[in-house]
């Protein structure tokens, strides 16, 4: 099977950008692109045209709104965990599952968001970070890193104290040199 029959019943296959947010903004207005995505540019001034703009340069944008297209808007089944790592467009959705009728989407009413990610481990169910996180970096014996940071702010801010001239002047610029 080659990669353009397993695309066939892709949704996003052949689909272009503009004609995907022009369906989900006519079908759910700016307000719940905004709150469901959670994407700043169908919150500030949302236009078509500057929402294609940003979607075209940005690609974790780009593919957060294909997502909320198969997933609400076409309402599949969400995917596994291996399907999910891989970019909306490429996809293979199987034959059996055919979209349906948009998700019906209630302003104030969309869900915390849940990360899916790499750096969360796959057998915790409250969904905090691994141990493996950025804080819990191995501490050599050469000292960590907030240690090694902390003597170099500490040298740049030791100044040497200078001996102060006897005499008492009130000119600023008495030091400078001339």
């Amino acid at each position: 099977m080659t990669l353009e029959d397993e695309q066939l019943n892709n949704p996003l296959h052949g689909l272009k950008l503009d004609t995907l947010l022009n369906e989900v903004y006519d079908h759910y207005g700016w307000e719940i692109l905004a709150e469901y995505t959670n994407i700043n540019c169908f919150k500030n001034k949302p236009s078509i045209e500057s929402s294609l703009k940003f979607l075209r340069k940005t690609e974790w944008a780009r593919e957060k709104m294909e997502r909320f297209y198969l997933y609400q808007f076409k309402n599949l089944p969400k995917a596994d965990d291996e399907q999910y790592e891989i970019p909306p467009r490429l996809r293979v959705i199987p034959a059996r599952q055919k979209p349906k009728d948009p998700a019906v989407l209630i302003l104030g009413q969309a869900p915390i968001p849940t990360i899916r990610s790499s750096n969360f481990s796959d057998n915790r169910a409250d969904n905090k970070p691994s141990s493996q996180g950025r804080d819990s970096r191995s501490n050599s014996s050469k000292g960590s890193y907030k240690d090694k940071s902390e003597q170099g702010f500490a040298r740049r801010t030791e100044k040497p104290e200078r001996s102060k001239p006897a005499s008492a002047s009130s000119n600023p610029y008495s030091d400078s040199p001339k």
